[in-house]
């Protein structure tokens, strides 16, 4: 059993952990909730002797974690997949931990075994993906088959098989009467693991109890009520009824109605006597995601905003947006080609600029006409000239004079 008694934590002027008291017993999987920054990371850093409390302390089967003889085959942790030499094997980083401990080397070949890694064996960790650094993390901390197992974060990188095979590896670690310690933010995992929930928000206790004694504890069960769309008159006489015998309603964006105060029974029973048909009449249990979001949104310490900058390269209605328009935006492809200015368009701020921008209309200077139209002939009043247009041939040079072979100048030349 792990226990935890007035555990505090202090960098400086920050409180990490602040007289946090709890119990993880045998035979369950306990969750390990709270937002990031919250100190699960260093409670759990507390309970493996890494780091000294500030004050209280914690204990691993009645005595502290650096005071377990050979604590390797009673304890079992993984806090940071990274924490391997890279240029070691998977089965030499196991073996160094083994023979550190020592614990035979043909656990090595099982543990390897149990997560899948026998055949990567021979790899150096350093070419190991995120999910595979997971599985060889845990399977160190399997290595001396450990009674006390704590995991932070165990299915990061994981892909679906891999984590449905950590779900059921951990369930079975409690079925044998281990104590299994698991920190994750993953919510739809910890209800399918964890039995038991520890909730922690800035470094302070929030709950510690069962998960569905969790669930009800922070969030309200609702059913949900449907009567014919084309009968609003049906809709408004159950509500007035319901709402008559203590029920509290709320309309939903669907046009059906959420009931709170009664059981199924008892709505199912006053929609009879009121002679109102339903078309939906289902219950509703919140999940562990909703009740852990509600009890920990006031303990959430970094939170994300909509960006502001959010829609500016959104095109406006109407016109899709495109380059290599020069007048705003043309139309779909195969429609016409626009000539001239579009009402109410936008520049185009990749147009040609300057003396060789395009005019307005097909024959005032370039580009020439929409595909399929005359050509202009001759000059048109008002165009601007085409500096790239062929320009015509130059008038020929007249013929120089013969050279007088008797001029001075010749015989000067010679």
């Amino acid at each position: 059993m792990i226990e935890a008694v007035g555990l505090t934590k202090r960098y400086g002027a920050k409180t990490a952990v602040h007289n946090l008291s709890f119990q993880v017993r045998p035979g369950t999987v306990t969750g390990f909730l709270g937002p990031n920054g919250s100190g699960k990371s260093t409670t759990m850093r507390m309970i493996l002797g890494l780091d000294a409390p500030t004050s209280g302390h914690a204990t691993i089967g009645g005595r502290p974690f650096r005071q377990l003889p050979n604590a390797p085959r009673q304890v079992g942790a993984l806090l940071d997949a990274k924490a391997v030499h890279g240029g070691r094997s998977a089965r030499a980083h196991l073996l160094s931990l083994a023979q550190l401990s020592g614990i035979p080397a043909r656990r090595v070949d099982e543990v390897l075994g149990v997560v899948g890694l026998q055949d990567v064996a021979g790899r150096r960790s350093k070419g190991f993906s995120l999910g595979m650094g997971q599985r060889l993390g845990i399977a160190a901390a399997l290595l001396g088959d450990p009674q006390v197992l704590l995991f932070d974060e165990p299915v990061n990188g994981l892909d679906p098989e891999g984590i449905l095979w950590v779900r059921n590896l951990m369930k079975q670690l409690a079925a044998e009467g281990r104590t299994v310690f698991v920190s994750s933010h993953l919510m739809s995992e910890m209800a399918l693991t964890a039995e038991h929930l520890i909730v922690i928000g800035r470094g302070q206790l929030m709950a510690d109890m069962p998960v569905k004694d969790f669930i009800s504890a922070n969030s309200a069960d609702f059913a949900r009520v449907r009567t014919p769309g084309t009968e609003p008159e049906q809709r408004e006489k159950l509500a007035a009824a319901l709402g008559e015998a203590g029920a509290r309603i709320e309309p939903e964006q669907d046009g059906a109605l959420r009931v709170t105060g009664l059981p199924l029974p008892r709505i199912s029973d006053l929609a009879h006597e009121a002679g109102v048909r339903l078309w939906e009449l289902s219950p509703h249990q919140a999940s562990l995601e909703e009740a852990y979001m509600r009890l920990t949104q006031g303990a959430v310490d970094y939170r994300s905003t909509s960006d502001a900058r959010a829609g500016l390269q959104q095109a406006p209605a109407g016109h899709p947006q495109q380059l290599g328009a020069p007048h705003g935006f043309p139309p779909a492809q195969g429609g016409p080609a626009p000539q001239g200015a579009m009402p109410g368009a936008q520049p185009n701020p990749y147009a040609p600029q300057g003396p060789y921008a395009p005019q307005a209309a097909p024959g005032q200077g370039y580009p020439p006409p929409a595909q399929g139209g005359p050509v202009p002939q001759g000059p048109v009043p008002g165009a601007q000239p085409n500096p790239y247009a062929p320009q015509p041939p130059a008038a020929p040079m007249p013929p120089a004079a013969p050279a007088d072979m008797t001029a001075p100048h010749h015989e000067e030349a010679r």
